[in-house]
């Protein structure tokens, strides 16, 4: 596979933060004339496009909490095992007062509404009903040759 060369690799680098190819160009060192075309060509090229898609594919991994995690957190909610920070206000003496931030669990209405959730993902609240039936289900096949222009004027 063909390896990228330094200034491709600060546009490959620079495109991922901006979105813009013209721009990652010019700040990769190519022309001010040549950047529009140069950056969109860039993008076709698959050692470039590929290293691109790597470092964003990495980024999100990193970023984006997965669906253990997402679950876990919900979990952690519900059973009390997460905290918030809030501020309160705690007097001083001689009228005064001070704010400080102190960490408490979260209300019960959120571990409700973690436990909601929770419920959701694995059907607990889902109502399941058995229906059972006897009926034959016929398959007409030839139903558009009895229909004429009449009919589907009628329709209308």
């Amino acid at each position: 596979m063909a390896e990228m060369t330094p200034k491709q690799q600060k546009f490959a680098d620079e495109y991922i933060i901006s979105g813009n190819a013209t721009d990652a160009a010019k700040k990769a060192g190519y022309s001010e004339k040549t950047a529009r075309y140069i950056g969109s060509e860039n993008l076709t090229k698959p050692v470039i496009k590929n290293y691109i898609d790597e470092r964003m594919k990495e980024y999100q991994d990193k970023q984006i909490a997965t669906q253990e995690e997402v679950l876990n957190f919900l979990t952690n909610s519900m059973i009390g095992e997460v905290d918030e920070e809030v501020v309160v206000t705690v007097g001083t003496g001689d009228g005064r007062s001070a704010v400080r931030k102190v960490r408490k669990e979260i209300s019960a209405k959120d571990r409700i509404k973690a436990a909601e959730l929770l419920g959701k993902r694995y059907g607990i609240w889902t109502d399941k009903q058995q229906i059972e039936s006897v009926a034959q289900v016929v398959f007409i096949d030839d139903i558009t040759d009895d229909i004429t222009e009449d009919d589907i004027d009628d329709a209308d």
